[in-house]
């Protein structure tokens, strides 16, 4: 009875121990698919692809999807779309597909520490010294000063002896050298003002009409895609912890959260809350955000 179990259990294939190891990577989200009753074509819309391509990932077919980056992307989406742990998920797609290999752990690369040699230094510092001795050198010895006009006192004229013998004062000539003197100080002391002004203020920007500013800050692992009303795809990737995205776009924009309880969200500066109305699942949600 023993060898026959051990030739038994020697003659299965590699097929046959996969399947008591149960649903592995696509047959998991498919039977996750089955369990929350979704169909393939709303799997298929969500993942953009086509519904022969979402059967082939369910069916572990890879290469139909191209490159390893493609299928292993699908695989993480289509995880949190169902509300499965993707790193469950990837980890099957490893035992299924050994020609990916794992991927790399990738430390933090050190920054080489430059140490400055004192030869340097005293390279500056001869530099600095021949640099002010050159200026003293060159620097004249006489620098030329401003002169200041001087303000000659007005020459009167001598007063003339009238013949009854009183003295007569020429009123004109006396008249003339005071206005003099008033006009020579008032072209000293005029010195033109220059007045700083400081640079107009220009206003902040006030927001385009229409537009929604939208902040997200990430708690925690969590696909993201967000469009605006034209279409345009403004944000398609995977949130990690503690980052933060800032996206604006035309109203209304349309928001897609593959797990909703990792992320925070603020419509213009104003926290939003998302609603159970908006959550499919336990995880998924999807927004509309005017």
């Amino acid at each position: 009875m023993n060898d026959d179990t051990e030739q038994t259990q020697a003659g299965k294939s590699p097929e046959d121990s996969k399947k008591s190891a149960g649903p592995l990577a696509g047959e998991r989200l498919a039977a996750a698919r089955r369990a929350q009753h979704i169909t393939v074509l709303e799997v298929a819309k969500e993942l953009h692809l086509d519904e022969p391509k979402v059967r082939a990932l369910e069916q572990n077919n890879f290469e139909v999807l191209g490159a390893p980056v493609f299928a292993k992307g699908h695989l993480r989406k289509y995880a949190m779309l169902v509300g499965v742990d993707n790193d469950d998920v990837l980890q099957d797609y490893y035992k299924l597909n050994r020609a990916a290999g794992m991927p790399p752990v990738v430390g933090k690369v050190r920054k080489p520490i430059r140490k400055m040699s004192p030869g340097r230094w005293i390279a500056a510092f001869v530099v600095l010294l021949v640099a002010a001795t050159a200026y003293w050198w060159f620097l004249p010895a006489d620098t030329p000063q401003p002169t200041v006009p001087e303000l000659q006192p007005p020459i009167s004229e001598p007063i003339a002896a009238d013949p009854d013998g009183t003295d007569v004062v020429d009123t004109d000539t006396e008249s003339d050298n005071a206005t003099a003197l008033i006009e020579a100080v008032e072209v000293e002391l005029s010195e033109p003002v220059t007045v700083e002004t400081s640079p107009p203020v220009t206003p902040a920007t006030s927001p385009v009409a229409g537009e929604v500013r939208l902040t997200l800050r990430f708690t925690g692992d969590c696909w993201t895609e967000i469009s605006d009303a034209s279409g345009r795809r403004l944000f398609f990737d995977l949130g990690r912890d503690g980052r933060s995205v800032n996206v604006s776009g035309q109203a209304p924009l349309s928001v897609l959260f593959g797990n909703a309880d990792n992320v925070s969200v603020r419509v213009n500066g104003m926290a939003y809350n998302i609603s159970a109305a908006d959550r499919r699942g336990d995880e998924t949600a999807r927004l509309t955000i005017n």
